[in-house]
């Protein structure tokens, strides 16, 4: 693609980066075919293709964000579809993410719509605040049907239950079980540790059975994706920088005692952490660091594949539908990893229709976008329960909650069933899930255990 940028305007580093991508788009149109909203609304202007024009002619001509163009970045998921189906490579990601910054600088929204997303970037990275809200919001559940159309939504995926606060979220240092081959960090993350503490306690059941010690560093918390995909830069890097200053802590060169991973078991997460590097090359104190921290940075499917997963403790035999979250088949592509894992541990695996359609979950998509997102779920939904699996799994906190507020199935965790396999109790989404023949066993047998 051609682009008409003064030389001035490529002295900003995150311009020039821009520009580059830009040229690296050829037009083809191979994008609108996997993107959730072009698929929902069939308005290109909704498709990357669409909004990569829009966002060249916002930069090039420095102007404040226009209305139109708000809306329609504003509908992208940044689930990154496009960047798995695009023949010439286009960073859809990095070119989003600025323009998302670019917006937050230079447009005014409506009063309710700022107040909403100042609300959304104080509240859920805070464990504390978020956990308050929710409770809250419980009280505030009957009144729901009175609220506003994105009030409203909120109120919806208020879970009726919030489980307490885990021993894991403190910082500490577990210790493997038997000889020590690994010394990873864990990723606890804000929202997650709130509405599934669970998660991050059979992570770490898991990876001390197999020979991990685990540290839970002081001073990490929240990655950062939640106000870096609204474009509220100072607050993601502060984030950034917070982890990046925690775990380099632990790295040999700065006086720790060395790391072999960073563990992270929230696909989202998972995808902006692997993007430190990028989001602080711009900083000397800091670009190194991030880089490194990037480097070990991995799904925890990822290093279970590495290390290699123990023997199953169990029979399972159940069927499992496999949803790949956006940030983990695009955003990390990671794809069969999970899946080769489940089958391992002895769970029959299916793959969803669709699979590459976002659930709309997509952060805070869901709360901003609750029309579009619940189309989304409903299609997903929808191609899930078609398959007539026991249960669903996925790798994602906020596809868990997406997915599951609109489906009789249960949904858990890919690590709750990796765990329950190889030694762990077994997930409470799952305590009336009837038992199922060996995945090995023959047909025939499955069929009459059912």
């Amino acid at each position: 693609m051609q682009t008409n940028f003064t030389l001035a305007q490529l002295t900003d580093q995150a311009m020039a980066e821009s520009e580059t991508i830009l040229r690296t788009c050829v037009h083809c149109g191979f994008c609108l075919a996997t993107c959730p909203t072009y698929v929902l609304l069939g308005d290109e202007l909704d498709s990357p293709r669409g909004r990569i024009y829009q966002i060249k002619d916002m930069f090039e001509n420095e102007r404040p964000a226009p209305d139109s163009t708000v809306k329609h970045i504003d509908r992208c998921l940044s689930c990154l579809s496009c960047m798995t189906t695009c023949p010439s490579g286009v960073h859809y990601m990095h070119l989003v993410d600025h323009a998302r910054t670019y917006i937050e600088e230079t447009h005014t929204r409506t009063p309710a719509d700022r107040w909403l997303r100042r609300l959304l970037a104080w509240m859920i990275p805070s464990p504390f605040r978020f956990r308050a809200a929710l409770i809250g919001a419980q009280l505030g559940r009957p009144l729901a049907g009175w609220l506003p159309g994105r009030l409203r939504a909120m109120a919806d995926m208020t879970p009726r239950a919030l489980p307490g606060p885990s021993w894991v979220d403190r910082p500490q240092v577990i210790p493997a079980e038997g000889p020590r081959r690994y010394r990873v960090t864990l990723l606890n993350g804000c929202a997650q540790q709130v509405l599934d503490p669970s998660i991050n306690e059979a992570t770490v059941r898991l990876l001390t059975r197999h020979g991990c010690e685990v540290v839970v560093a002081r001073g990490a918390g929240c990655c950062g994706a939640v106000t870096h995909h609204m474009g509220k830069e100072a607050a993601a890097l502060r984030a950034a920088k917070a982890n990046v200053a925690a775990w380099s802590r632990e790295l040999p060169e700065y006086g720790g005692r060395g790391l072999d991973a960073v563990i992270i078991n929230t696909s989202g997460c998972g995808t902006t952490v692997k993007d430190y590097g990028f989001m602080l090359r711009g900083e000397a104190d800091w670009a190194e660091r991030a880089a490194k921290v990037s480097a070990l940075t991995r799904d925890v499917t990822e290093f279970m594949t590495d290390i290699g997963l123990g023997a199953a403790a169990i029979e399972t035999g159940h069927t499992v539908a496999y949803h790949s979250a956006c940030s983990m088949q695009h955003g990390q592509r990671i794809t069969t990893t999970p899946k080769a894992l489940l089958q391992a541990a002895g769970f029959r695996v299916r793959d969803v229709p669709e699979a590459h359609l976002c659930c709309g979950s997509a952060g805070t998509y869901n709360l901003l976008q609750p029309e579009l997102a619940r189309q989304l779920r409903d299609r997903k939904v929808a191609n899930i329960e078609s398959l007539g699996t026991d249960l669903i799994a996925t790798g994602n906190i906020g596809c868990m909650s997406q997915i599951g507020g609109g489906s009789v199935l249960p949904i858990v965790h890919t690590v709750h069933l990796l765990d329950w396999a190889t030694g762990g109790p077994k997930p409470e989404a799952l305590e009336g899930l009837a038992d199922r023949a060996p995945a090995d066993a023959p047909a025939e047998a499955a069929l009459a255990a059912e």
